[in-house]
């Protein structure tokens, strides 16, 4: 039984699939490894091809540790390994970017790594969420919302849930500060990661192993506040206290 479309819902879709079809795809048999990297692969056990990776997509390395990369990324997520991904690629082990930040679980060891080949994030997820977004809206008719998501570890908590790397005709962010709360005050200073949100509900459905699950259609949801990127979401660093 097909689901009918309505104006208004998202699709979300995991970066594998785009990142994928956008060919971020890098063999580290290609890969040489510089100085920093073959250091970086002391300190933590992954192959120095692996770290030269991380570093190339990395604005810095935040934290490390053996068997564990926490990186800023160039876009600015804070993520393991700075996002790149091994699992369900073809010819790569089942290595997770989405390992617990604290703990390091699925991280695995990744010396015997150089010759396998890891998926990055899309080059602009928004970006990506937008085109995919503006083909579908025109091929059905109506205005459809898109959000690339991912599975991440979070500070403080173990775990990975998802995480909205790009968005398309959504708040991303949606501001509620003004609106009145039960008791009539005006709240001061909430905000709500919708996208963060709708991704996290859609992970549940797409799995984390071998569900074979790249999409899933959220429906009945209602929005206020004009359509707002993913990258709204990112923290800076002047205001991020937790590093």
């Amino acid at each position: 039984m097909e689901t009918p479309l309505a104006s208004g819902d998202v699709l979300v879709v995991t970066h594998k699939i785009v990142s994928k079809a956008e060919g971020r795809i890098v063999d580290l048999k290609t890969v040489e490894p510089s100085r920093a990297a073959r250091a970086l692969a002391l300190e933590t056990g992954k192959s120095p091809a692996f770290c030269e990776v991380v570093i190339g997509e990395s604005r810095q390395i935040v934290r490390k540790r053996r068997g564990l990369i926490i990186a800023e990324h160039r876009l600015g997520m804070i993520m393991a390994n700075a996002g790149i991904d091994r699992s369900n690629v073809d010819g790569g082990s089942n290595v997770d970017s989405g390992a617990n930040v604290n703990s390091g679980s699925n991280v695995g060891d990744e010396r015997r790594a150089d010759g396998e080949r890891v998926l990055l994030l899309p080059e602009d997820p928004d970006r990506s969420a937008a085109e995919l977004a503006l083909a579908l809206s025109a091929r059905f008719g109506m205005t459809l919302a898109v959000i690339v998501c991912d599975s991440v570890g979070r500070a403080w908590r173990r775990g990975v849930a998802g995480l909205a790397l790009g968005a398309a005709n959504i708040p991303a962010v949606q501001n509620l500060r003004g609106r009145l709360d039960l008791d009539g005050r005006p709240l001061q200073v909430t905000e709500v990661g919708l996208a963060d949100e709708i991704a996290s509900a859609a992970e549940l459905l797409m799995g984390e192993a071998d569900e074979g699950r790249p999409a899933v259609l959220v429906s009945g949801l209602h929005w206020q506040g004009e359509p707002r990127p993913a990258s709204d979401l990112i923290r800076s660093s002047a205001e991020d206290l937790f590093r």
